[in-house]
């Protein structure tokens, strides 16, 4: 969180739109931090974007469209990956982003397995909350304090409820 992952996918978006390719763009309907309707960074910066609740719905509305681009991938299931699979080998240009761990370090949904079959990885990292240090931990906080392993693995929020974290400062309670 915070290392810029929903920025990085809108300044790609922007470039294949000024290339005049034809795009479709996607967010998970669980992601409804900002908007509905738009993929929206933490500095503001927006795009235009369908709410679906899985990859079947994605597969769907293709069609012709040169360009897929997906944001918050880690929130849907499994099926998205034979259909990324599927779609990067018809030729369309897939671009993908999400966290590969969720608030515990571990890999997170399908992540792990789209960035193996991934013509390019760009793992951007934020910056410790604590130390000012590069941050690649998500981590959790229920009222001010660090999350308990069991508690749920998906909980929608921004900075009241998680905080980048290096892998020293980053705590998971028992």
């Amino acid at each position: 969180m915070f290392s810029g992952k929903s920025e990085e996918l809108i300044r790609r978006i922007r470039r294949c739109q000024i290339a005049k390719l034809k795009i479709l763009v996607f967010k998970p309907t669980l992601d409804t931090r900002f908007s509905y309707q738009e993929i929206v960074s933490h500095s503001g910066q927006a795009v235009k974007a369908f709410s679906v609740e899985n990859a079947q719905v994605i597969a769907e509305m293709v069609g012709n469209y040169q360009v897929i681009a997906i944001d918050e991938a880690q929130f849907f299931d499994e099926t998205l990956i034979p259909l990324v699979r599927q779609l990067a080998k018809e030729g369309k240009r897939v671009i993908l982003a999400g966290l590969d761990m969720d608030f515990r370090g571990e890999p997170f949904g399908p992540m792990p397995q789209l960035m193996a079959l991934a013509d390019e990885v760009l793992k951007l990292t934020a910056i410790c909350s604590i130390c000012g240090e590069e941050a690649n931990m998500t981590q959790r906080l229920v009222n001010g304090q660090p999350a308990h392993w069991g508690d749920p693995l998906i909980v929608i929020g921004a900075e009241e409820k998680y905080e980048a974290r290096c892998r020293k400062h980053h705590v998971v309670l028992p």
